[in-house]
């Protein structure tokens, strides 16, 4: 069973920006109920796209900064990391469905580097 990885900024670089599998970065916060709702699909995916992506979560209210920093500005924010930048960003809760076909074609058709 896979398991959903919290970060925030001590390991944010290390674990998504590092990471040589694609990232599913999921910003929440506590209080947010569609957040909430959003975290039995992460789980389930994660264990479904085990070894293929990682998904992650980093509570906003924890890790301001890097929230601040990446212009979440909503919640639940889910960013799409891959060779070191940002490839994508959803904002709100998607149905199942529609955030495994984003992944399945995230895989498919990999995305170019967007560092600098």
């Amino acid at each position: 069973m896979s398991v959903v990885k919290y970060v925030d900024e001590s390991n944010f670089e290390a674990e998504v920006l590092k990471s040589t599998e694609p990232v599913l970065v999921d910003f929440f916060a506590d209080w947010c109920g569609p957040c909430k709702m959003l975290s039995p699909i992460l789980d389930l995916l994660a264990d479904e796209f085990a070894g293929r992506v990682q998904i992650v979560k980093v509570d906003v209210d924890k890790s301001p900064a890097l929230a601040q920093a990446l212009r979440v500005e909503a919640m639940p924010t889910l960013s799409v990391f891959q060779n070191g930048g940002e490839v994508g960003r959803m904002v709100g809760a998607p149905p199942e469905d529609s955030l495994r076909e984003s992944l399945l074609s995230l895989l498919e058709n990999p995305k170019v580097s967007t560092t600098d």
